[in-house]
């Protein structure tokens, strides 16, 4: 008898092994796609946030050069020396260029500097250091001055963290500390701050329109509702892009919402609702309203009518039985939906590059920017972390919330 028990116990553990190598062997494509096409991705954009191989890989030397350098009194001969050889050594002229650009962005005036010097190569052929000392300021006066060597010094190692403090508005200074950018050069913090003021505006527009109608689909019978939902889905069969030329059309000065309003006596002049914020957050709240309805009209279908339907049998009136009894149990509902717009808003590009003026551009924008234009990738996907670093706190938070709600329920 112990012994037939004891082969059942086998059987059962190898069954169970066997559930879940299957199990693991249909998850395992999902992993892997996971893997390759969101955590590398990911783990790429951290890692070139951080990375500066531009003057490492192309000034070797003159890195080496300058590591005991005081940064007070002048460059010593030997990096004179060295920056040549390093030059010298460059065989193409596009890693020369990435070279130029990325110390241009630290010391204005570097990119002509160095892809001067570096055109005009060999000079007259210094023997000895002071010779090329001597050689380069007679090239360009520019190269007597210390702080084109701060730049090379600064970005000769090959991680940084100028990137991510530039994306917060924070500098490092000549010997290292951290402080704030002037004033007139600071960009990012109000840029990520509109931001986060256009998403928080378009979510709560989105709950505003979205709380009422997923209420109403909900009272509606299983047909009904269907044939409503797919009405309610029904943006996310036609192009963003399609979706945005039909704004463009309604809401220009001869558009079909300025005629009408003048039609109707509203306006004397057409009002601007195009090249704006105005003009952003409208179609902005169009192609994100579904992502707030679903999940609230998810949530709303679970809670049972009657429970509102007694608070008013016992005396209850209608609206404070709205929002004593009904409106907690939706939070839910209210917190996805809420935070899947915000998350999605955070990000957005297409709608505020083409319906948006100047003043309102979202980060994602400035990460296109700094990526088909300055060609400037480890700024880029230091926005691109900022961004993420976002997404991942609010999160956060809508977990801790969840599970507060749900402790004291």
């Amino acid at each position: 008898m112990q012994a037939g028990g004891t082969d059942l116990i086998r059987q059962l553990r190898r069954a169970e092994r066997r559930s879940k190598v299957r199990a693991f062997a249909l998850t395992l494509p999902l992993l892997t796609f996971l893997l390759v096409f969101f955590l590398v991705p990911l783990a790429s954009l951290l890692v070139r946030a951080v990375e500066n191989p531009e003057v490492a890989d192309a000034l070797p030397a003159t890195g080496r050069a300058l590591s005991g350098w005081d940064r007070v009194t002048a460059p010593p001969d030997a990096a004179y020396a060295a920056l040549l050889q390093d030059l010298a050594a460059i065989g193409e002229t596009e890693r020369a260029g990435a070279l130029a650009r990325r110390l241009n962005s630290e010391m204005p005036g570097s990119r002509s500097l160095v892809m001067s010097t570096y055109r005009a190569l060999p000079l007259d052929h210094p023997a000895g250091p002071q010779q090329a000392r001597a050689a380069l300021v007679e090239h360009d006066a520019r190269w007597a001055d210390p702080a084109y060597w701060h730049a090379i010094e600064k970005n000769s190692s090959r991680w940084t963290p100028d990137y991510l403090l530039t994306a917060i508005d924070l500098r490092r200074t000549a010997d290292g500390s951290i402080e704030r950018v002037p004033d007139e050069n600071a960009a990012f913090s109000s840029i990520l701050l509109r931001t986060f003021g256009i998403s928080a505006l378009v979510t709560a527009i989105a709950l505003l329109l979205g709380y009422p109608l997923a209420y109403w689909l909900s009272t509606l019978n299983e047909r009904r509702a269907n044939l409503m939902l797919i009405l309610v889905l029904l943006p996310f069969w036609t192009s963003v892009l399609v979706r945005i030329a039909a704004w463009i059309v309604l809401l220009q000065n001869n558009g079909l919402i300025n005629r009408l309003l003048q039609f109707l006596g509203l306006t004397d002049t057409p009002l601007p609702l195009l090249f704006n914020r105005t003009g952003v957050i409208i179609a902005m709240v169009h192609i994100l309203l579904p992502f707030m309805i679903l999940p609230l009209y998810s949530v709303m279908k679970s809670v049972p009518p009657n429970y509102l339907r007694a608070a008013v049998s016992l005396g209850s009136a209608p609206l404070a039985a709205f929002f004593r009894v009904y409106l907690p149990q939706t939070y839910p509902g209210v917190a996805a939906g809420g935070l899947l717009v915000f998350i999605t808003c955070i990000g957005y590009y297409v709608t505020p590059a083409l319906l948006g003026g100047a003043g309102d551009q979202m980060l994602s924008y400035y990460v296109a920017q700094y990526t088909n234009v300055e060609v400037n990738w480890g700024m880029a996907c230091a926005l691109g972390g900022v961004l993420l670093s976002a997404t991942l706190i609010l999160y956060t938070l809508y977990r801790k919330a969840s599970k507060a709600e749900l402790s004291l329920g």
